[in-house]
């Protein structure tokens, strides 16, 4: 990856690994954006990382990507970099009540969000002239855990179609890179004896 003068999105970028990612190219002197559903959580990021570009928008809602996409061509034409970060994990038992009414929410966040936000960006990522798409999948996409299995799914799809993705733009000069991250305290699905993020991204 180029090293500095990147102009990157993080999604779901304040809290966890997200965060991290947004402390680290932060401070390699990149212009980092990053979005989440709350200006609250916004806020307390930038205190943390002062030099971050935040927008809220909830990337489960359609209309909420579309406003953020046309708000980065309009405003970040610059943009060269999109980590496709934000997920939620749900417990769900099948045999008593799987909680049909938050699967849709994680199955957008989780897999529709990032190729959505994908297929609205890469015209403008294809522009530039070195480029990264980077989707954060999860080591349950290989080894998967029953407690949440919708979780555990959307991340082997985000496997699978990172590996098409690549194919298909290979010719490009924009680079498709799967990050697979260890268990680790992220409030997400870890715990304090996970380690932090900075175990995977010093």
């Amino acid at each position: 990856m180029k090293l500095t003068h990147n102009t990157i999105l993080i999604t779901g970028g304040a809290t966890g690994i997200g965060l991290a990612l947004a402390r680290h190219f932060a401070a390699d002197g990149d212009q980092v954006i990053i979005c989440g559903r709350t200006a609250s959580s916004l806020a307390q990021a930038k205190a943390e990382v002062p030099g971050v570009i935040t927008r809220v928008c909830d990337v489960a809602d359609p209309t909420s990507r579309d406003a953020l996409t046309q708000w980065l061509q309009d405003e970040h034409p610059t943009l060269n970099a999109i980590v496709n970060n934000a997920g939620i994990q749900v417990h769900r038992d099948f045999t008593a009540d799987p909680g049909m009414d938050t699967l849709e929410q994680e199955v957008a966040i989780n897999f529709t969000a990032p190729i959505h936000l994908i297929s609205r960006l890469l015209p403008l990522l294809q522009r530039q002239p070195n480029a990264y798409i980077f989707n954060v999948s999860s080591g349950l996409a290989f080894s998967p855990m029953a407690d949440v299995p919708v979780y555990c799914a959307t991340k082997a799809a985000i496997h699978s179609f990172t590996l098409s993705l690549r194919h298909q733009l290979r010719d490009t000069r924009v680079r498709v890179i799967e990050i697979a991250p260890p268990i680790v305290d992220t409030g997400l699905g870890g715990n304090k004896g996970s380690g932090g993020v900075s175990l995977f991204f010093p």
